[in-house]
């Protein structure tokens, strides 16, 4: 295995005084000196793993926690595994590394998966097995697939969809630690499941839909958080949904100026057939307000706007409570995965007005016009019980790259995990 060691000293000789990296014999020497130490070491590794290193052993001196998990998220491959030796730390912090390791590897195993070999009822059932390996009996679990989400009122993820061969699913995960079966719901995890998004009727250039295996990356994050939460220690019971679908193009798509009634009475406009994961997102928050949970957490890679405002470094944050989202925010902090509040308050929800429903889903504009963003989110904020439940939503601007750069190999980056996994804690 490659051996690697840190310095706060600058690298001498022929590396020059601004390298990362310097080599002395079968040891490398990460310089993190300088601003933004755990950046420089999730730079320089990932030069390591581009130029080719798939085993490394961290040792010496100076490997705190986050410096280690740095390494890694530099590290990590897009498609080939890679092995990592941890350095010797404090026995919690090493079950801790170990932990988030394995919810990130499981998020990168499913969001880089192939549209066609990752599907909604593969999801959901990867999603199943994933936390049922983590949490034993004390996980159940409740899927309604194609027709039946009518029989039950979901008319959201069911439009969204019918069009595709392989059928739309909801999952409903039930994580119950008590024993007890009337146990209060003590939170509920709602997450964007769209395996592949073509965009429907306002379908989307190549360019934009080459990568949309990546559009149920709000499902793989909030499951992930919640296997992560129950790996540290959650002992409260936790209801997880999953909307999941294929938004394809067919005779049997929905359509612009289709109005949809969901459940709660509510009807939308349909105007961009292309903003879809909000739709499917709906039936996820009225189902999560039916358990009276007072905290609801979403996730979703729901808008380009929130990535024009915050680029791909930060997760971007919503709710009406200022309490929750100032913790959201500080816990984001703590877990070194950066996240930002973006406006929202109660008027935005008449910013996408229709003449036909009670509101539309977007506006008949590119990218749904200015502040797009905060509008998504007082969309979703309609399909919540406020009275009962605290609601934030997570739009997961930082959770998947197009392409590599400086610190992240291409595809899912597993950032968001934490974060969800600490409001759980």
């Amino acid at each position: 295995m490659l051996k690697v060691q840190l310095s706060a000293e600058p690298s001498q000789g022929v590396w020059g005084s601004n390298a990362l990296i310097s080599y002395q014999d079968e040891t490398v020497t990460i310089h993190y000196s300088g601003d933004f130490p755990l950046r420089r070491i999730q730079q320089a590794a990932r030069q390591l793993q581009s130029q080719g290193a798939t085993q490394a052993s961290l040792e010496g001196e100076g490997w705190s926690y986050e410096r280690q998990w740095s390494f890694y998220c530099g590290f990590a491959a897009t498609a080939v595994p890679v092995e990592l030796k941890w350095a010797s730390i404090d026995e919690d912090e090493l079950e801790l590394l170990n932990a988030r390791r394995r919810s990130n590897d499981w998020v990168r195993k499913v969001v880089n998966a192939t549209p066609e070999d990752m599907y909604p009822e593969k999801l959901a059932g990867e999603a199943i097995e994933y936390l049922s390996s983590i949490a034993g009996d004390k996980v159940s679990h409740e899927l309604l697939v194609g027709e039946q989400l009518l029989d039950h009122g979901w008319i959201g993820t069911h439009s969204v969809g019918r069009a595709s061969s392989r059928p739309p699913v909801m999952l409903t995960l039930d994580y119950n630690p008590t024993g007890d079966v009337d146990a209060p719901v003590a939170a509920c995890l709602v997450g964007k499941g769209i395996t592949f998004d073509s965009g429907g009727y306002s379908l989307k250039p190549s360019a934009g839909m080459v990568t949309m295996k990546c559009d149920m990356g709000g499902a793989a994050t909030v499951t992930a958080a919640l296997g992560y939460a129950i790996e540290q220690g959650l002992r409260q019971r936790v209801k997880l949904i999953l909307c999941c679908a294929e938004n394809m193009v067919a005779g049997n798509a929905y359509k612009l100026g289709d109005v949809l009634t969901y459940k709660n009475g509510l009807t939308v406009e349909v105007v961009n057939t292309d903003a879809e994961g909000r739709l499917v997102l709906a039936d996820g928050l009225i189902a999560a307000s039916e358990t009276q949970a007072p905290l609801i957490i979403d996730a979703a890679t729901l808008t380009g706007a929130a990535m024009m405002a915050v680029g791909t470094d930060y997760n971007a944050l919503f709710s009406m409570d200022r309490e929750l989202l100032f913790k959201a925010q500080q816990l984001s902090e703590l877990v070194n995965e950066p996240a930002w509040p973006l406006p929202l308050e109660k008027w935005h929800q008449s910013n996408c007005p229709s003449h036909y429903a009670d509101t539309a889903n977007s506006r008949a504009q590119k990218g749904g016009g200015m502040g797009g963003a905060s509008n998504a989110a007082a969309f979703l904020s309609r399909f919540v019980d406020a009275e009962q439940s605290r609601w934030i939503h997570f739009d997961l601007a930082a959770c998947f790259r197009d392409a590599p750069d400086s610190r992240w190999a291409a595809g899912a980056t597993g950032l968001g995990i934490a974060n969800i996994a600490a409001m759980l804690l």
